[in-house]
């Protein structure tokens, strides 16, 4: 059976991704299941220092994952949950990521995407799911069934960070702002017509620094899509 982890932010800030992602299962048939009272995977209280805080915690989800496979909406709690619980618990939970699973559908044509013509995306690399975790291609191609993919100076293993993770932004929220200006600063350089990312705390923050570009989780970009809105390009257009 397939779970859906929202995750925190997902569920409870930016609950636009979690609806999306669920959307987009539906469209695609997928029989998941979320979790009644979802408790978080722990990712915060590991990445600030608190350990066995974070392990007894991670200890008590272990009975909602057991014999599932989990697929989550943000780049933290996949890391955390594919990599921490097997290092921490010794717990090989079977995870894969949002941008993963669409791919794969798109793949089995479970998913018909529209082409939108003439849209420029630019894609940010969520740090734990690029540098920790090695996932790069799948949202790209994914993408790339949309748009134009026209990469930032600074990409995959060498991204910027979005300044939001490992509790910057709450400790420290003039320097999560300033990085994520700096990313801004980089996507504009692109001359695209908006952001992708797979992460709710990277579009959090980007998009709490964005004047111009609209930043979307790749799960609400996907879904747009799929409804076929009418005049797409200019409903990804943060300007108009």
């Amino acid at each position: 059976m397939l779970l859906y982890f929202k995750g925190c932010t997902a569920r409870e800030r930016l609950n636009s991704i979690s609806k999306s992602t669920e959307e987009i299962l539906k469209i695609a048939n997928v029989d998941y299941e979320v979790l009644d009272n979802e408790n978080c995977c722990e990712s915060v209280l590991l990445r600030t220092g608190f350990k066995e805080e974070a392990k007894e915690l991670m200890s008590k989800n272990i009975k909602d994952f057991k014999n599932k496979t989990i697929v989550t909406s943000c780049a933290g709690c996949y890391k955390t949950l594919k990599e921490d619980y097997k290092d921490i618990l010794g717990v090989d939970l079977d995870v894969i990521h949002i941008s993963q699973l669409i791919l794969d559908l798109i793949n089995q044509n479970k998913l018909n995407l529209e082409s939108v013509n003439d849209l420029n995306v630019t894609y940010h690399d969520p740090c734990h799911l690029g540098r920790h975790a090695g996932v790069y291609e799948a949202p790209r191609e994914v993408i790339k069934n949309i748009a134009e993919l026209t990469e930032m100076k600074n990409n995959k293993e060498q991204s910027r960070c979005c300044g939001s993770g490992g509790g910057v932004k709450s400790a420290y929220g003039d320097l999560a702002n300033s990085i994520a200006t700096l990313r801004i600063e980089e996507a504009e350089d692109t001359g695209a017509d908006l952001i992708v990312t797979a992460c709710p705390f990277c579009k959090l923050n980007l998009s709490d620094n964005s004047d111009n570009l609209e930043v979307l989780d790749l799960s609400e970009f996907v879904l747009k899509t799929l409804n076929q809105e009418e005049n797409l390009k200019e409903s990804f257009n943060k300007e108009d």
